[in-house]
């Protein structure tokens, strides 16, 4: 592959897998900080020495690449704060309260119950400290929520994030430590004493900017839904996003206009190159535009709020802006893996972020794939011909995420090119008479035909989209895809690109190779999923119990229909263990499993004159009963007791079975009880 000789490819791809060992194998700071400084200084003895002859040299090429990984390590490794001495993990103290200051850095999506915030800690317990937690402030109907860099204190215990608790759950506490996160804290409004309410850095700013924008177009009479999509589609902030409408995208394939992206920062370029055109014709314009355009884009992504997806784009397109204005040919690839580089090297962790992962592949999909789809027919007419490249777009960038979108979200919206085909044309004109809304009322010369036309278009967006999104047999859903298949999915992609492009033998068996070892795979995970188990799930406030023989679920509940139907702890197990079968019971109160007994004692608390022993006994909604008694009438193995209890009797019956010595498994603390 001629990629491949692209040294700056071989160097990211060396950054890339130097990240992916430091994030998996945790090596210490400082034994890889020696080793990368002496392969460094390697590198530099070698060059220097061999200077003209250096491309005959394997082993600096070899030092060259063991450098780069090195440097992806390091980089890795300096974005984690507890290895600093400063950060509060060092001064915590897990069993007290302590007196912390902090700083708002970023506002998040508010659930039923709290407003959420990721704060930058100053002082802890007098000390200076630095570090992050997730602060969770108890909502109140008359206190607005906090603003980026208010600085507040309060006196707090802080709490480990809660790993998952059902199997194949996804593992938010995991997705916080790569944001620098490792603890949280519930507070209420009367705990908290405001401190400044000052702007302090570029963020701060920016969110102020993004309030004052939302003021101004309350009053000028936008509400509702419209509001909260031109928050998304023009700033870069989803959080207010009602979740119907905000599903309804996603069911369409259109989920990625509402993610600030390549399309959005593409359109925002070519809008800017127009409005700036004139500066040309000055003496030094093709060095001012340029610099215009970019800062420009930059403040756009800062306001967006810097998401991988957006600063990808800005990065990308701010190299090509350069590269245009100085009239220098650039390849595609190498400002793809341009931005990359420079991402990833000043912020490690987005490799991880699906957004960024999302954003590249979608890309790299389009420079790959459209030009061969695009061949395939070639139409006289020119709206016929637009309407065609924008679906061979849509189509290039669908085969470009569509493996990884299977892993991460298990579905495939069936539609998208219809409901893509219909909004990308008008997207443009769209964000463009945005922009211009936006800037007329921050000057207070909206006109109100300007507001009422653009509610409309946005409405007439939304319904459109709900109207895709009602088709329901176009968007398959649970769908299991492993990392496994992923890999194998792009591997088949690449070579069947290759295939186009050579036409050689070889690229067609390793085709053939990677559609058989895919076949291979699924084979392989319907062979895994032939195991029975038995799985007692934590659901606050209900009991879910699972019996699971082979790819078939026996559920017994006490949900209703709806909450059944949308309930992501059966969702996940569905997907994670290939169920194609579930048929749902009401809940008994003997199970056997295995040659074990599993009684379930609910609230009425009747378990006496049983002509038998369990091996397990649950609790379940809180029954008032003897716990003593009850063990050492029963005698069982092990007691476990699902979210459906009270805190209190949890609390209560912990002590006694410690007090007893018999195992005590409570579903909130220690996870799904399962036995295989």
């Amino acid at each position: 592959m001629k990629l491949l000789n692209f040294t700056f490819i071989k160097l990211t791809f060396c950054l890339v897998l130097g990240i992916i060992l430091a994030h998996y194998l945790k090596p210490s700071f400082n034994a890889t900080l020696y080793i990368t400084i002496s392969l460094i200084i390697l590198v530099g003895f070698y060059w220097y020495k061999l200077k003209s002859k250096i491309n005959r040299s394997p082993l600096f090429g070899c030092l060259a690449f063991l450098s780069m990984i090195g440097v992806g390590m390091i980089s890795y490794q300096l974005q984690d704060d507890t290895l600093r001495p400063q950060h509060y993990t060092h001064y915590n103290s897990s069993d007290n309260y302590n007196n912390v200051i902090f700083k708002i850095e970023e506002r998040l999506k508010p659930d039923t119950y709290n407003f959420k915030y990721i704060v930058a800690i100053s002082s802890f317990n007098k000390k200076e400290t630095t570090g992050r937690l997730l602060i969770n402030i108890r909502r109140n109907s008359l206190v607005k929520q906090y603003n980026v860099d208010d600085v507040l204190y309060a006196s707090l215990k802080l709490q480990p994030i809660q790993k998952p608790l059902n199997p194949f759950q996804f593992d938010y506490s995991n997705y916080l430590e790569l944001k620098q996160v490792y603890h949280q804290v519930y507070l209420n409004h009367s705990n908290i004493l405001p401190l400044s309410s000052d702007k302090s850095t570029i963020y701060g700013y920016a969110d102020q900017l993004r309030t004052k924008i939302n003021r101004k177009l309350i009053i000028a009479g936008f509400k509702g839904d419209a509001l909260s999509i031109m928050n998304a589609l023009l700033l870069g902030q989803r959080q207010t996003i009602d979740k119907t409408v905000y599903n309804n995208y996603v069911n369409s394939g259109t989920i990625h206009i509402l993610a600030v992206s390549g399309l959005h920062v593409g359109i925002i370029l070519w809008i800017l190159n127009f409005i700036f055109s004139p500066l040309l014709y000055l003496k030094h314009g093709h060095f001012l535009r340029p610099f215009i355009l970019v800062i420009i884009l930059w403040c756009f992504a800062v306001i967006a709020g810097l998401s991988p997806s957006v600063t990808r784009a800005v990065t990308m397109f701010s190299i090509i802006s350069i590269a245009m204005h100085l009239k220098r040919p650039t390849n595609i690839y190498n400002t793809l893996v341009l931005s990359a580089f420079v991402i990833l090297l000043f912020k490690p962790t987005f490799l991880f972020s699906v957004g960024f992962q999302m954003s590249y592949l979608a890309v790299l999909g389009i420079v790959s794939i459209q030009p061969f789809i695009y061949k395939i027919w070639q139409p006289k007419y020119i709206i016929t011909d637009k309407l065609w490249q924008i679906f061979t777009v849509t189509l290039a960038a669908q085969i470009g995420v569509v493996p990884i979108s299977l892993f991460y979200f298990h579905q495939f919206p069936g539609l998208f090119f219809i409901s893509n085909m219909v909004i990308i044309p008008f997207l443009g004109l769209i964000l463009g008479f945005g922009l211009l809304i936006i800037l007329l009322a921050l000057i207070d010369l909206l006109p109100q035909p300007f507001v009422t036309t653009y509610s409309y278009i946005i409405d007439s967006l939304n319904s459109f989209i709900a109207w895709v999104a009602q088709f329901e047999n176009f968007l398959f859903r649970d769908i299991p895809f492993t990392l496994i298949q992923v890999i194998t999915t792009y591997l088949i992609i690449l070579a069947l690109i290759q295939v186009y492009k050579t036409r050689k033998y070889k690229w067609v068996v390793l085709s053939l190779i990677g559609i058989m070892g895919f076949q291979f795979l699924n084979f392989y995970n319907k062979h895994k999923t032939q195991t029975s188990e038995f799985v007692i799930f934590n659901k606050s406030r209900f009991t879910i119990i699972g019996e699971k023989f082979n790819d078939e679920l026996r559920l017994f509940h006490n949900l209703d229909s709806t909450k059944l139907q949308s309930d992501y702890v059966i969702k996940n197990y569905k997907v994670g263990q290939s169920i194609t079968k579930i048929e749902t019971n009401n809940l008994k109160t003997v199970y056997q499993f295995k040659n074990k007994t599993i009684l379930i004692i609910d609230s009425l608390a009747v378990y006496k004159r049983l002509t038998f022993k369990p091996n397990y006994i649950v609790l379940r909604n809180s029954p008032k009963l003897n716990l003593n008694r009850l063990i050492d009438s029963l005698q069982p193995q092990k007691i476990i007791a699902d979210a459906s209890n009270y805190k209190s009797y949890l609390k209560r019956w912990k002590e006694t079975c410690l007090h007893k010595k018999i195992p005590f498994h409570q579903t909130n603390e220690k996870g799904a009880f399962i036995i295989k």
